[in-house]
């Protein structure tokens, strides 16, 4: 290529013409994010679904990028340095379409999770919480695995061949991915049996918290202290689970000792008075109340209290169960009763109490 080709008239003006082609791009990209973008996706916000809403959002970036793609192309044919037909910048500019599309259902399928709800609620489809990151997950892979086998094949590159290698390699890459075969198991266990589920509250000898999310791999807990913690798939899948998000109703239990010297009528009164104070109450379920003397203790005559509170909620539950303790203090006060406290009764014996006199006796004359 010579001086006198660079600096020909011809050139500059074909030059000239490629660059002006690009920036033209570069305006209608700017015009499209701000004025027709955003008229496309008013109009999407009055249809009936919000489907198309979804898509819109999902490949606004990927179509900011596709004016650039469009423009490059476009430019290159008047470009004077380069060939518009050039097979590599063919397959380049092919293989960058290809991206963009997989950029736009990718971010589609993140958002697919709020699809499926959608469909779960309107067609009333029984698909469990914990299914619907799965789905969105593998979605995404069989995108990502279809755009570079696309790719791939636009560069003439055997496809099938990579996939035959893969074969031959499959039990060694099976021995070194046996942890992340064991979680995938896991996680399919946890499907299956659906212990829980996504926003439910578990307790397990590992971790205690509300399940934020379940991938191929692990299972993220957020405990009640704010700290997420990441569980293996084939750990939990081996351990007891306790939902306690399952749980319809929610116990209480404790004994409530009274002093020695409490009258047995006022004992009789105080557990009558407890009892009828529970199966009134309009926040205590009433299947099942037990109030009643059960047991001399060490330091304390003991009434036992077993009842459940109609509510699961932690905070609702707390103020409850706050609230028949204080009705309870009002019944003790009522009958003057009180409530015992540990503590233990020494009795001394005249003959002892002799002979510590005597012994004290002595030791003064022998000072």
């Amino acid at each position: 290529m010579t001086w006198e080709f660079i600096s020909s008239y011809e050139t500059l003006k074909n030059l000239g013409i490629s660059i002006g082609i690009f920036l033209l791009f570069l305006v209608f990209r700017k015009l499209f994010t701000k004025y027709i973008f955003q008229l496309i996706l008013r109009l999407s916000n009055k249809t009936p679904t919000e489907f198309f809403t979804y898509i819109c959002l999902a490949f606004e970036k990927p179509i900011r990028w596709l004016f650039l793609i469009i423009g490059i192309y476009v430019s290159a044919k008047y470009f004077p340095f380069m060939e518009q037909k050039n097979p590599l910048f063919l397959n380049l500019v092919r293989s960058a379409v290809i991206i963009i599309i997989t950029w736009g259902l990718y971010n589609l399928s993140s958002s697919s999770s709020l699809l499926f709800t959608k469909v779960n609620e309107r067609f009333n489809i029984k698909i469990d919480q914990i299914l619907i990151p799965f789905f969105s997950k593998a979605l995404r892979f069989i995108i990502i695995a279809i755009s570079f086998s696309i790719i791939a094949q636009e560069f003439d590159y055997d496809v099938n061949g990579f996939v035959a290698g893969l074969g031959l390699g499959g039990l060694a890459f099976a021995l070194a991915a046996k942890d992340a075969l064991a979680n995938l198991f896991g996680g399919i266990v946890i499907i299956t049996e659906k212990p829980f589920s996504i926003g439910e509250w578990i307790m397990t000898p590992s971790v205690e918290g509300t399940v934020e999310d379940i991938n191929f791999r692990s299972t993220r807990v957020r405990t009640f202290d704010q700290a997420v913690v990441t569980v293996p798939n084939a750990t939990l899948a081996n351990e007891s689970i306790t939902n306690w998000s399952k749980m319809g109703k929610r116990r209480i239990t404790f004994n409530l000792g009274l002093t020695y010297d409490t009258p047995k009528e006022k004992i009789e009164r105080v557990t009558r008075k407890i009892d009828y104070l529970l199966r009134n109450h309009e926040a205590i379920h009433k299947d099942t109340i037990f109030a009643t003397f059960d047991k001399y203790n060490d330091s304390s005559l003991d009434i036992f209290l077993y009842f459940f509170t109609k509510t699961t909620v932690w905070a609702e539950f707390l103020k409850v169960k706050e609230e028949i303790n204080f009705k309870i203090m009002d019944i003790l006060e009522e009958e003057g009763v009180s409530v015992a406290f540990p503590s233990r009764t020494l009795y001394v014996s005249p003959q002892t109490e002799s002979f510590t006199q005597a012994a004290a006796s002595m030791e003064r004359d022998e000072q």
